[in-house]
């Protein structure tokens, strides 16, 4: 979905006769650069790694938010005591029994509101489990995005519209733009101004 709505161009600077196909390509360019499919509130899943002996994982889409009427961004959540990696091995009682009776692979069910999360971090902390052990991976399912979208996301579809503009190649009579045309210029689109207004939407471990 289009960032910026027709009744919103002029109040961002641009003439009221933009076509919809420069608001489209530019909101392409800006899920690009954050390296996500949407800026809205959709659901994410990720497995992710624990480092040996912390009970903590951090999620790549910011900021953590509900989905409708749902109370929390945590959709659901797994996780395992998978095979401790060379010098993972944790000191805890019953670690022993549990990779002798072959418990490590297999994947239960963390009930989500036991799980503390900072909405503006992406850092969840898992609780502690009946048998002492540390997990070390965990399949999250969850949602994140912006609930509203801000005067930084909107300032910035606007502005990659005017740079595209003021470039001669774009700025031919074509009754559409092609997204991959914006692409290919993206570097000078996206100047150093519209960068920071959306750096704070970046996916954080994804490149």
């Amino acid at each position: 979905m289009a960032y910026l709505l027709p009744a919103q161009y002029e109040s961002y600077g641009l003439p009221a006769g933009t076509t919809p196909d420069w608001i489209a390509a530019a909101t392409a360019l800006i899920n690009s650069f954050c390296r996500r499919p949407d800026l809205n509130v959709i659901q994410y899943q990720e497995r992710l790694r624990l480092v040996s002996g912390s009970q903590t994982v951090l999620l790549s889409y910011l900021p953590l938010a509900p989905l409708g009427a749902v109370a929390s961004p945590i959709v659901s959540i797994q996780g395992r005591y998978g095979r401790p990696r060379r010098g993972e091995m944790v000191a805890v009682p019953l670690v022993e029994a549990a990779l002798a009776f072959s418990l490590p692979g297999e994947w239960a069910t963390i009930d989500p509101t036991t799980v503390d999360y900072a909405t503006d971090t992406g850092e969840l902390t898992l609780p502690s489990n009946v048998l002492g052990l540390p997990y070390n991976e965990v399949k999250v399912t969850y949602t994140a995005g912006l609930s509203v979208i801000g005067n930084d996301v909107l300032s910035a579809c606007a502005q990659i519209v005017r740079n595209a503009q003021a470039q001669p190649a774009l700025n031919a009579s074509l009754t559409k733009m092609d997204t991959m045309q914006m692409k290919y210029f993206s570097s000078s689109l996206l100047d150093e101004t519209v960068q920071a207004w959306l750096r704070p939407y970046v996916a954080n471990r994804l490149g």
